[in-house]
Parts: structure tokens; C-alpha cells; sequence
């Protein structure tokens, strides 16, 4: 049976990844802050484990628990949108969102790569298209683009660090999904941008290693 890791399972895409990977008969560990987002994991039939992502303590604590397993699919969904407005950001807006969205990925995907090294499988980051410089045409939401753009060049460090020790590391853009960031006017359900998301890393080989995509897999600009 293959494994499935989400690291951020409580709502949204992390959430409908669980539903997904479950359904298709995989085992799931999933991850949450809250004590009631456990039990929904555990309603699901998945493995739950509490933790906050900026939590040093949390991070090791989940790498000692998960010692020795094999990953066939890791996804990185835990993330923040920040302030809405564009002015002059606070200190505190940025710490929360480079800790959440940053940070905890240069600490956490180094736990977790060798374990998808070990199945030979596959780690996705849920990044951003406003993460990207070359496709960018918009200053909206600068901090949290500013936060996607770093977690891009820590997902292409990972992908040269593990990629050699078979691990095909990739970014991937959800699309505009009808979340409690997207909003709903968004144009994707989570049901549709995560079979796409699913679909399209099944098919991805290690050739794919350090790429950044859509979720139908259309290639974006960095």
C-alpha cells in the first residue's frame, strides 16, 4: 500500500488531498494544529499528528515519529496569505508569514525528502503563480508573492540536494481554488485543482525533478 504525507490536512487542498489519496485505498499521515482537525483526519481513516510548522520542537518531534518511513507522495500544503493590504508591512506580518510559509519548509523538507528518497517517490510544495518573477504582471499581495518566491528557491535547493537520492522534488500552482485564501470566486473546487494536482505528479518522472507547474502540469517561469 503507498504511503501519502500532507503536511497541512486540516482544511482546503490539504484537507481534499487526504479525501483523495484515502479513497484511492493509500495510507495517509496527515498533519494539523488543532485537536478537532485530528479527529477528522482519523473519521477519514488517515494518520493524524498535531503540529505547528513553526515549532522547532513540533518539527523534531514529528521527524523522530516518522523515522524510517518510506514516502511515495509528500506535499507541503501548510501556508498563509498574510496582511490583504499592499502598504508598508509590519514586522509581525512578515515574521508570521516567512516562519509559516519559509521557514518551516527549510526545516521541514530536509526531515522529509530522505524518507521519500527511501520509496523512490515524489515531494510537492504548494507554491504559488505569484511566486513567480518571470510570469509576473502584478504587485498584488507583495509579501506573501515575496514568500512564495523563497519557498521556490528552497523547493529547487531540496531538488538538487535529494533528487540524486531519488526523491523528484517539484513546485506546483494550485490555481485559483475556492478556499478560505482563494475565496469563493475563485474558479477551481478543491475536488478539481487536487485530482490535478495528483494527476499530474503521477505522471511526473525523476526527468521532472526541480520544476515549478501548474496543476493541470503546464510548466510556469521562475
Amino acid at each position: 500500500m503507498p504511503t501519502a504525507l500532507i503536511l497541512g490536512a486540516s482544511r482546503g487542498i490539504g484537507l481534499e488531498l487526504v479525501r483523495q489519496y484515502r479513497a484511492d485505498g493509500w495510507r495517509v499521515i496527515g498533519t494539523c494544529r488543532k485537536p478537532e482537525d485530528l479527529a477528522r483526519l482519523k473519521a477519514l481513516g488517515a494518520e493524524g499528528h498535531k503540529l505547528d510548522v513553526t515549532s522547532v520542537e513540533g518539527l523534531a518531534a514529528l521527524g523522530w515519529t516518522l523515522d524510517g518511513e518510506h514516502v511515495d507522495a509528500a506535499w507541503l500544503v501548510a501556508g498563509v496569505y498574510g496582511p490583504r493590504h499592499d502598504g508598508f508591512p509590519t514586522e509581525a506580518d512578515f515574521d508570521s508569514v516567512m516562519h509559516t510559509n519559509v521557514l518551516s519548509a527549510m526545516r521541514l523538507l530536509p526531515i522529509v525528502a530522505p524518507m521519500v528518497a527511501a520509496a523512490n517517490g515524489k515531494l510537492a510544495v504548494i507554491s504559488s503563480k505569484m511566486g513567480s518573477i518571470g510570469a509576473r504582471h502584478s504587485t498584488m499581495g507583495t509579501l506573501y508573492r515575496a514568500s512564495k518566491a523563497a519557498l521556490n528557491s528552497v523547493l529547487v535547493d531540496t531538488s538538487i540536494n535529494f533528487g540524486s537520492q531519488g526523491a523528484t522534488c517539484v513546485a506546483f500552482h494550485p490555481g485559483w481554488v475556492k478556499t478560505d485564501m482563494g475565496g469563493q470566486s475563485a474558479s477551481l473546487s478543491p475536488q478539481e485543482s487536487v485530482a490535478g494536482l495528483r494527476a499530474t505528479l503521477a505522471r511526473l518522472t525523476p526527468a521532472d525533478n526541480g520544476r515549478f507547474l501548474n496543476y493541470d502540469g503546464t510548466p510556469i517561469p521562475w
